[in-house]
């Protein structure tokens, strides 16, 4: 039994469209094990969800509202267990609009990468439930086709 209040985080999958390839943003963590992770932060008092994905976004990879084209119709929620507190992390997806608008890392990251769904899986497979989301969100991408 999992105790204490729910953690809160939110963030977006962030994908670009280079020559029909689609690569997604991941980012390195300079903390703990150094995992690899889309673009996410924890919920602050008096702000929503969305709110929270905008500004870790924009901190911890220099994208803001200007940069992204928000997806309408995707998110996905993820649950799990941090240091004995349950997590909530919801995602949304965004697009770059400039492709080959740089990142800019903050200092809670060491790198960052663009990669092919196969690619993504690979640095993230301790985390299935992430693997699963990435897998979705391919799966989204590929039947809206040029309707993004």
């Amino acid at each position: 039994m999992m105790a204490g209040k729910e953690v809160v985080a939110a963030g977006f999958i962030v994908f670009r469209s280079l020559s029909s390839e689609i690569q997604y943003l991941l980012l390195q963590t300079s903390y703990g094990q150094h995992h690899w992770t889309p673009p996410k932060g924890h919920v602050d008092p008096g702000e929503s969800e969305f709110e929270t994905a905008l500004r870790e976004t924009a901190e911890e990879a220099g994208l803001n509202k200007s940069h992204l084209e928000i997806v309408d119709n995707f998110k996905k929620t993820l649950h799990y267990p941090v240091n004995g507190r349950p997590k909530r992390v919801v995602y949304w997806l965004a697009k770059m609009k400039d492709p080959e608008m740089p990142v800019t890392l903050s200092d809670e990251h060491i790198d960052f990468k663009w990669l092919k769904l196969e690619e993504a899986n690979k640095l993230i497979s301790q985390y299935k439930d992430m693997q699963t989301v990435f897998n979705e969100t391919d799966e989204f991408l590929k039947t809206k086709g040029n309707n993004l």
